[in-house]
């Protein structure tokens, strides 16, 4: 059986095909940043809100359509409820997902900024005021 070679890599080139490269759409500037961040909270997350509470009515007077009125009720009533107790569950996670990520988008000027002063500052020579 044939040993197999170590794996090289170059980083002084780009990669095959023209490709490593960000995106030319991707939001690099802070206030492409922001204002990505802005339509998440205030057109997407009120967005999935609302039509999250859309399914509220029509499914409760489902549940209650289907619901026991003489007897047991309906399978079907149960099963919506619990169904519905699901889709609430998902909508709130979507939500907080949605404002993590509108968060993070205004977190990420603030870091790189910070790693960028970082850099610089260790990059520097020192000086004898350094000490003082």
């Amino acid at each position: 059986m044939r040993e197999r070679e170590p794996a090289s890599m170059q980083l002084n080139q780009l990669a095959p095909g023209g490709g490593g490269g960000s995106a030319p759409d991707l939001a690099t500037s802070p206030d492409r940043k922001k204002a990505a961040s802005n339509a998440i909270g205030e057109y997407l997350e009120p967005g999935v809100k609302d039509h999250g509470n859309d399914a509220e009515e029509s499914t409760a007077a489902a549940v209650k359509e289907f619901g026991a009125k003489d007897g047991d009720g309906w399978d079907t009533s149960a099963a919506l409820k619990k169904v519905h107790a699901t889709w609430e569950k998902q909508v709130t996670a979507l939500r907080g997902r949605l404002l993590y990520e509108a968060n993070g988008l205004l977190k990420t000027s603030v870091d790189l900024r910070s790693n960028d002063i970082g850099i610089a500052t260790s990059m520097r020579p020192k000086s004898n005021i350094d000490n003082l």
